[in-house]
């Protein structure tokens, strides 16, 4: 398989911290953005094997939304990445990620796997679900 071309959106998530406002507390909206400005930092900075960034769009506004759960409001700050990958592998890596929350394949217009491919596609998508699962776990066992 050739390389891809494909466009992603990231929300990254800001909470509102629990406990009193204090003077110069931060907003959820600025928790939002700051998170986004750090992570897209991190994907400017740190190469990533087998994807190039092409472009990055910060242009959205951050939304809020009530947590279902906790009634407390988060707020949401999208980024719009335009990237090439060498594979579907390195894409899979990539977007295996908590923000994730759309994909556009942008180039080729048809996709066709060999067995080989679709078996490595597949064993990549576990190796990331199990990796999820650990990070969640820790999370869980901290917030214990």
């Amino acid at each position: 398989m050739n390389g891809l071309r494909l466009r992603v959106r990231f929300d990254y998530m800001g909470r509102a911290k629990s406990g009193k406002k204090f003077f110069g507390s931060k907003g959820v909206e600025q928790i939002a953005e700051e998170m986004r400005q750090h992570k897209v930092s991190q994907i400017r900075n740190i190469p990533i094997q087998g994807i190039h960034i092409e472009d990055i769009d910060m242009s959205q506004e951050v939304y809020s939304v009530i947590d279902e759960i906790t009634g407390r409001e988060m707020c949401y700050a999208p980024v719009i990445i335009v990237f090439g990958a060498d594979s579907l592998e390195d894409v899979i890596h990539f977007i295996m990620k908590e923000e994730f929350r759309t994909v556009e394949i942008l180039q080729p217009d048809q996709l066709t796997f060999s067995k080989l491919e679709m078996e490595r596609l597949l064993l990549r998508v576990n190796e990331q679900l199990i990796s999820y699962r650990h990070y969640l776990e820790r999370k869980i066992d901290n917030w214990k």
